[in-house]
């Protein structure tokens, strides 16, 4: 990357993939360009969502208050306007994750679509794999963040709550109308999910599979375990990772592998941890083991715990006992 490496990957279609992929620098071509600035357009605001869910406290001290003094009307408003202007943050937060499944499910129809295999898709329009990349690290990074917040879930049912017995004592509700009932109950499914992006985004995924009937799955799931095997050899080979000109390259390689297999696990009919899979499952957990601990915990839970097939029976002992 930097300057491009070349990548290795399996022999996936059958012709060993031999080819570049440039997460630093890839510029898109102009048969790429209308998808990229569509995608562009939501990744412009990824940063600043991930900022406002990192410095996102929540509003358990004034919510207490309001709970330990229930006719105490001073604490009653002071609680329901701390939580008002979260509730905004938090519908900000899952109106970004339907404009991300909507990007994703775009750049899907471009990098599955015929003649071209996953792989020359890859090959060939790296700008657009570089934006499937980002929107894989932007959403483990989302779901990180999120899972270590539990503020999120109590502000909300808090705001529900509140807001059902106003509704019964006709108190006028400010800011009701921004979370009507149909949009909590939506974002109220989001919020209950322990890794709410990923799910978004491995619905959108068996969705485009599903909805595109005329496309063989495995224009879809190769593309994911193409990128998954160009992550791990990025990462494990030390010509190429020397090549990185920005330290942060690694952990969004990381990021991405997880991501790809993740989706992979769910779109797949017998998923990433089968003999038969695509994906080379312990060269990529041992990509993993092979960091700093404390910086792929998340990760490796993530695998742990969000794919679909790791306690089938037709996953090996020893992939089972590498993820213990």
């Amino acid at each position: 990357m930097g300057n491009l490496i070349k990548v290795l990957t399996r022999d996936i279609d059958h012709n060993a993939a031999h080819f570049f992929l440039d997460f630093e620098n890839a510029q898109p071509t102009e048969s790429e360009k209308e998808i990229y600035n569509q995608v562009n357009v939501v990744l412009k605001d990824a940063e600043g969502i991930l900022e406002d869910l990192q410095s996102y406290r929540g509003a358990g001290h004034e919510i207490r208050e309001a709970i330990q003094h229930p006719a105490d009307d001073k604490l009653q408003e002071k609680a329901w306007g701390a939580v008002v202007p979260l509730v905004g943050k938090l519908k900000k937060f899952y109106e970004f994750s339907q404009r991300l499944e909507a990007a994703l499910r775009g750049l899907l129809g471009a990098l599955t679509s015929t003649p071209y295999s996953p792989t020359q898709h890859l090959e060939r329009e790296q700008a657009l794999a570089k934006q499937f990349a980002e929107i894989l690290h932007f959403t483990l990074r989302f779901d990180e963040l999120k899972m270590t917040n539990p503020a999120i879930q109590n502000d909300f049912s808090y705001y529900r709550r509140t807001l059902s017995r106003m509704r019964i004592n006709n108190v006028p509700a400010e800011g009701e109308n921004e979370v009507n009932n149909e949009l909590a109950n939506r974002m109220s499914l989001f919020y209950a999910e322990a890794t709410p992006m990923l799910k978004t985004l491995s619905d959108a995924t068996t969705k485009f599979v599903s909805e595109n009937k005329n496309l063989p799955i495995e224009n879809t799931t190769d593309c994911l375990s193409t990128m998954a095997s160009v992550c791990r050899v990025m990462l494990e080979t030390p010509e190429y990772r020397s090549r990185f000109t920005n330290e942060e390259t690694v952990s969004f390689c990381l990021r991405v592998m997880v991501g790809v297999i993740i989706l992979y696990d769910h779109v797949h009919p017998v998923g990433a941890f089968a003999k038969t899979s695509k994906i080379d499952m312990k060269g990529c957990i041992k990509v993993l083991k092979d960091q700093p601990p404390n910086s792929v915990e998340g990760l490796l839970n993530a695998l742990r715990y969000t794919t679909k097939h790791l306690n089938d029976e037709t996953t090996s002992k020893q992939i089972r006992s590498m993820l213990q």
